[in-house]
């Protein structure tokens, strides 16, 4: 069953999946370059990451089954785009988060040495 047409499965559980496919700094890195610009060849997303071949391959698999991009072929290239433009806002929402979280953390860690 579909991890996402799974009628019978809690939103909570939907949810989760979904961020086990976000769950690895390479994917992350991955679905960022693809929010930057739209069609992306493997050859690009190889050069941008730094990957051997079969590494990218296989991250890219798990954010296929997670729905988070398409492939489509074209001659010999495959091209990678997002599946759905909510996944770059929710990039830019962690990233917001992040900042403040880290911010947040600075200013603790500066009230405690100045304490």
């Amino acid at each position: 069953m579909d991890q996402f047409t799974g009628s019978q499965r809690p939103l909570y559980e939907v949810k989760a999946n979904l961020f086990k496919g976000l769950a690895h700094p390479v994917r992350v890195r991955v679905l960022e370059v693809l929010s930057a610009r739209s069609d992306v060849s493997v050859a690009e997303l190889l050069a941008d990451t730094g990957l051997e071949p079969s590494h990218l391959s296989q991250h890219l698999g798990v954010l296929r089954r997670h729905h988070l991009v398409i492939a489509e072929r074209r001659a010999s290239q495959v091209f990678y785009r997002l599946a759905y433009p909510q996944v770059a806002d929710l990039l830019a929402v962690s990233r917001s988060l992040l900042v403040e979280v880290l911010n947040t953390t600075q200013q603790q860690l500066a009230s405690t040495v100045n304490s």
